[in-house]
């Protein structure tokens, strides 16, 4: 009796051991589900990532997605959208608006180094293009933005006068055009002030001569300069210095500049601070062109 019911558990073993087998061999013949694009994620409602959306290679969802992220200000992802579906839209009708959005989100997240770029080449590409005032009132002002203080080199901001200059020029009518003005006549100081630091940057060096030639040049590019009786000033210091410091040969020559800076001076300063000190110098002068006699100019 023992040894059939050992017998019996036995076989029930066996048996539950083939059908579990072929029960996992007919779970493990069951098709996979589909796993669902980002597209189709989207369109259900789901959340996508902005790098699942680029992986996808969707180009009209790339641009779909990215115009959604532009409408909500979401500078970043818009523009990682956009900057994916250009190349697909390369000769398209919408290349042109791909390409200003993109450059707007560099803009708008402060990256005006590319946003430059960009829209400078939008502007080449795309002169006919709707969005082409707005192109380049953007590339004024990425110009403006990079333009550095005036203790350094001011080419940028040189472009951005011509680059506000242009705009101006070729749009009269648009609402920029005043506060375009304002820009340019503030970094139009900008460059008295740098006209100004590199003369003085002579003068403080000790190289008269250089300083004259630089100061006198500042005053003849902007002569509604800021600094025009600082500059008036350090000429007359600038001729007197080298008077004083010159070969016998040079001296009446050097000294007579030297009254010829400071009657300049005096004839637009009269009240000015510097008045005793140009004075001192003044007299040197004159006593030494009359020790020699050398007629003074006035």
């Amino acid at each position: 009796m023992i040894k059939l019911t050992a017998k019996a558990v036995i076989f029930a073993l066996c048996a539950m051991l083939v059908i579990g087998t072929a029960y996992a061999r007919t779970e493990g013949e069951k098709p996979k589900k589909e796993k669902l694009t980002a597209r189709e994620l989207i369109e259900s409602g789901k959340k996508v990532g902005v790098h699942r959306i680029i992986k996808s290679a969707d180009p009209e969802l790339m641009y779909s997605e990215g115009l959604k992220y532009y409408g909500r200000e979401k500078w970043k992802p818009a523009g990682d959208l956009f900057d994916a579906s250009l190349p697909y839209y390369v000769g398209n009708i919408q290349e042109d608006s791909i390409s200003f959005f993109a450059a707007r989100c560099k803009f708008k997240q402060r990256d005006y180094s590319n946003a430059t770029v960009e829209l400078d080449e939008f502007r080449r590409k795309f002169g006919r293009s709707i969005f082409i005032e707005d192109a380049e009132a953007m590339l004024s002002m990425c110009y403006y933005y990079l333009a550095p203080d005036a203790t350094r080199d001011q080419t940028t901001t040189s472009q951005a006068i011509i680059a506000f200059s242009e705009f101006i020029e070729r749009y009269p009518n648009s609402t920029r055009v005043e506060a375009f003005t304002n820009l340019i006549n503030e970094l139009t100081e900008r460059l008295k002030e740098k006209a100004y630091l590199n003369a003085y940057t002579y003068f403080k060096i000790q190289r008269y001569n250089s300083a004259i030639v630089a100061l006198r040049n500042a005053l003849k590019t902007y002569p509604e300069t800021p600094y025009r009786e600082e500059i008036l000033y350090l000429i007359t210091v600038s001729n007197y210095q080298v008077a004083h410091n010159s070969i016998e040969e040079k001296k009446g020559e050097r000294y007579l500049n030297v009254l010829d800076s400071y009657y300049s001076f005096i004839n637009e300063f009269p009240e000015s601070k510097h008045l005793k000190e140009l004075e001192r110098y003044t007299k040197e002068a004159k006593n030494y062109l009359d020790k020699n006699n050398i007629e003074k100019q006035k």
